[in-house]
This record gives C-alpha cells, sequence and structure tokens, in this order.
C-alpha cells in the first residue's frame, strides 16, 4: 500500500487524508487560478474516488464555470482563507487538492502545464513540462 496523501489549509481547521496516489498532477496559468491564488498559477493534484478522501472541517465553497462551461467547486477554510480542494460537476469522482496545502508538497510532481497560453511572462514554468494552450481533453 502506498503513504496516503495528507493536508489541509494553514490553521488546521481542515484536513484531508487520502489512500490514493493522484491521476493528474498540473500547474494552471488560467486567468481563474491567478486570481485565486494571487499569483501566476495554481498547482494541483487530482485524485480519483472522491469518496475514498475523507475530509474533516467545515469547509466553505463557491462555485464557478471553466471556459468549457463545466462547473468547478471551490473549497477553502473560512477561517484562515486557505484553498484547500475543488471538485467537478463534469468528474463528481474527482477531486483535487492544492498542491501548497498538502503536509509534504515535496510529493507534488507536475506533469503538465495547462492554459499556457494565458501565461504571464514574469511567471516562468519548467520548460521540461509538456505545456498545453487550454486543458486537454484526455
Amino acid at each position: 500500500m502506498s503513504t496516503p496523501y495528507t493536508g489541509g489549509c494553514a490553521c488546521g481547521a481542515i484536513r484531508y487524508t487520502t489512500p490514493h496516489a493522484p491521476v493528474f498532477q498540473n500547474h494552471c496559468q488560467c486567468r481563474q487560478c491567478q486570481q485565486r491564488s494571487g499569483t501566476g498559477h495554481g498547482s494541483y493534484l487530482t485524485f480519483p474516488a472522491q469518496a475514498d478522501m475523507t475530509v474533516t472541517g467545515d469547509a466553505r465553497h463557491w462555485d464557478i464555470a471553466a471556459d468549457n462551461g463545466n462547473v468547478k467547486t471551490h473549497a477553502f477554510c473560512p477561517v484562515c482563507g486557505t484553498p484547500v480542494f475543488l471538485r467537478f460537476a463534469a468528474a463528481p469522482d474527482m477531486i483535487a487538492v492544492h498542491a501548497g496545502s498538502l503536509d509534504e508538497p515535496g510529493r507534488f510532481a507536475p506533469q503538465v502545464l495547462t492554459y499556457a497560453a494565458r501565461g504571464l511572462a514574469w511567471d516562468r514554468m519548467d520548460a521540461s513540462l509538456t505545456a498545453f494552450d487550454g486543458m486537454p481533453t484526455s
């Protein structure tokens, strides 16, 4: 069995754990991620089997439509404001966590860069990553 992925918000009010390995790890330079992170990108690990992820604490949620119209639900801590995870209406079995929310953020291993077309000149990414102008379809 692999080592579980664990994490949570900055103040500890929200915690999560999953026994699964991520199926997708990415940096995203879309405008929504820029605004939400307050920098040039967001970094995420997406896991299968949302039902197997244990989340404790009372997260607050807000929805936003992605470029393709699919709704993403973002969860953050109402105490410290840390963005913790997001869910996808089009992929209800999946859940993504913010890389910075991991207890061991060094476990994040980005595979691709999404929305590179919206990247800002001052937010340089690893040139060895496969870059997509938008979100890859498969």
